[in-house]
């Protein structure tokens, strides 16, 4: 088993968190305090359920990804509502999509995988 720094969803969720830290830089300090302080919560959330998910097995392993798909969601509607209210640049957002839909193949091919695989 791999550490979990060196998978590829984990290098894609680090640059997502990155990426978060710019979008809460850009915002007024009243939308910052809230909207973008929920934006890095999930962030770190998908990363700390990418490490469990890592060092687990099957069924509990299935459950890590589950909620990381479901920090996933989250994280998409929040950056999206805040494109749309103009938080956050073109450039950011078009960014956002890339890394997200990334993770969200990545996530979603490893909750497969972790179903199928034989019981240990």
């Amino acid at each position: 088993m791999a550490l979990h720094t060196e998978l590829p969803i984990y290098r894609t969720g680090v640059q997502l968190l990155q990426l978060a830290i710019q979008v809460q830089q850009q915002m007024p300090r009243a939308v910052k305090r809230s909207l973008g302080e929920k934006i890095s919560h999930h962030c770190m959330e998908m990363l700390d359920r990418m490490a469990l998910a890592n060092a687990t097995q099957r069924l509990e392993r299935a459950a890590h990804i589950e909620q990381l798909m479901t920090h996933h969601r989250a994280l998409t509607v929040l950056l999206r509502v805040s494109h749309d209210s103009r938080h956050v640049s073109h450039k950011l957002w078009a960014d956002s999509v890339q890394l997200l839909g990334s993770i969200g193949r990545q996530g979603g091919g490893w909750l497969k995988n972790s179903n199928r695989a034989p019981a240990a």
